[in-house]
């Protein structure tokens, strides 16, 4: 995937995260400061309910759109905190209690912020296609 592909997969992870009410979302460049992912995009859900929401939107909307599948899925919510990672998109999705426990963004403070585009209207939700 080009530069210019992962950049569009991970602005798209977060408006689809966004589409599901998703909070603080937050886009970080990685590349040049890690070798397994150029992008991660982080967000908040107010409990572990809709942080699954946000999760089966996202498979479900980047399978059909794009014809992508995470190269792996990890946690089901129940420690605060899951991941789709699509190789050079990483999305997390914590709880608020999760995301003040591990600050990924303090730990990744020296990378560089995207502004996530967000105010494209909402599309119709997978389930409801």
């Amino acid at each position: 995937m080009s530069a210019v592909q992962s950049e569009a997969l991970a602005r798209r992870l977060a408006a689809l995260a966004d589409s599901k009410k998703a909070e603080d979302i937050v886009l970080l460049d990685m590349r040049g400061l890690v070798a397994y992912t150029d992008f991660l995009v982080i967000c908040t859900a107010r409990n572990e309910r809709q942080a699954r929401a946000i999760v089966d939107e996202v498979r479900l909307r980047v399978k059909r759109d794009l014809g992508l599948l995470p190269g792996g899925v990890d946690g089901a919510g129940e420690a605060g905190w899951s991941i789709l990672d699509y190789l050079d998109c990483v999305l997390h999705v914590f709880t608020t209690e999760a995301r003040d426990r591990y600050q990924l963004e303090d730990l990744w403070r020296e990378a560089p912020h995207l502004e996530p585009e967000l105010d494209a209207p909402e599309a119709p939700s997978a389930a409801s296609a």
